[in-house]
């Protein structure tokens, strides 16, 4: 039938309030997109009256919203590990990324290999997938980086390795990063859709759909304590649906659940089984001027010349500052001498040498050390300077 003929009365149906949430919700998405098929039908007859344009939508207020109801993360360990051993590899690393990023479905699907930042561990969003239609935009219209999580990046790296084993195999010919069993991009949400709710039916869990998965990654980040800013920006939320949706996992959170939160966070688990702990990348470490000096040091060397039960064990003054002893004095140490036993005590324990090497360090540390000034004084090297210069020599 050519639109000029279907009347109002054919198109209008008043949405009723007792309608279910969800039902409101897919009318709601009709009537936007009859609109606007039935604008662009009547801009070449613009003296005729629009039938769409009159159509009512359904009222959806804020207590009409269902309450979020995210997973703990015993059930989600649960979940994750029958996932795996219902579907396979790419289903459960699919299904498991969610739990730790928080991604809508429709931002996953559309992710590509390029999109992973390796050195620094960042998932840039910036597309979304709806409806099998490609968009290069996300659905509030902001991209974003994320930071992922220990367990998040050994998620990827998987994947990335399943998808080389595909490739060689000849299944993948294309650079989306989650794909199906057969090497096929996720076009469609019905095909993971259809799989969690199979799975989640077999469990003894309260079923959940799949979009409470990032819910419960949301609930998380908020319970262990994280920024709400940053989870916020992490989430592609406002601060406002922040405070005000998820304000009750903020607290009340008990200590074992923080803990094992926290755990699972950054500890690397394949189908449920813990693997092993990723360290974070290195920073680069800065240096002060004074540092500088003792970082070119060699490391002291073992010493095995350990004193037997004859000998003293009076320990040097080079170490720990010279503010303790294990046994006693004939006589105290005067300041010029305890100045002068600091130097080259400093100097021996930089180098290591034993034997005849270590008689020759001490004296070339006291023909150092003994330099006078004016007035007959003794000049208290630094030991950082001695100990080079010892170092130096001893080789």
């Amino acid at each position: 039938m050519p639109h000029e003929l279907v009347p109002h009365s054919t198109l209008a149906r008043r949405p009723s309030s007792s309608w279910p949430y969800f039902e409101r919700s897919s009318h709601n998405n009709a009537i936007s997109a009859l609109r606007r098929a039935f604008a662009f039908g009547y801009c070449d007859h613009p003296e005729q009256r629009d039938p769409a344009a009159s159509l009512q939508s359904a009222r959806i207020g804020k207590k009409d919203r269902p309450a979020i109801d995210p997973f703990s993360i015993q059930d989600a360990e649960i979940l994750i590990a029958a996932l795996h051993r219902d579907w396979g590899e790419a289903q459960g690393n699919y299904d498991e990324f969610r739990f730790f990023t928080g991604l809508r479905p429709s931002e996953q699907i559309a992710l590509v290999v390029s999109d992973y930042d390796a050195a620094h561990r960042i998932l840039s969003i910036t597309k979304a997938r709806v409806i099998g239609l490609d968009k290069d935009m996300t659905k509030t219209g902001a991209d974003r980086r994320i930071e992922l999580c220990p367990r998040a990046v050994a998620i990827v790296e998987r994947q990335l390795r399943l998808r080389q084993r595909l490739m060689r195999n000849g299944l993948l010919e294309h650079e989306q990063l989650f794909v199906s069993d057969t090497g096929e991009p996720i076009r469609r949400l019905w095909y993971p859709y259809t799989r969690w709710q199979r799975t989640l039916h077999r469990l003894a869990i309260r079923y959940r759909k799949p979009y409470a998965a990032r819910h419960t990654s949301v609930s998380w980040d908020l319970m262990i304590g994280r920024n709400v800013l940053w989870v916020a920006r992490q989430h592609g939320h406002s601060v406002a649906t922040m405070l005000s949706v998820y304000a009750a996992w903020v607290d009340g959170a008990s200590d074992a659940d923080i803990l094992a939160i926290r755990e699972a966070m950054n500890v690397a688990r394949c189908g449920g089984e813990s693997l092993r702990a990723l360290p974070r990348p290195e920073k680069p470490r800065l240096v002060r001027p004074r540092q500088a000096d003792r970082l070119l040091l060699p490391p002291p060397a073992d010493r095995t010349d350990r004193p037997t039960a004859g000998q003293s064990t009076r320990r040097g003054l080079g170490s720990e500052l010279g503010t303790g002893s294990a046994g006693t004095r004939d006589k105290p140490l005067k300041d010029k001498e305890n100045s002068w036993r600091r130097g080259w005590a400093a100097a021996i324990l930089a180098a290591g040498p034993s034997g005849p090497a270590l008689r020759a360090v001490q004296s070339r540390s006291r023909r150092f050390c003994r330099t006078r000034l004016s007035h007959g004084t003794w000049a208290r090297i630094p030991p950082r300077c001695l100990a080079q210069r010892s170092a130096v020599a001893a080789r």
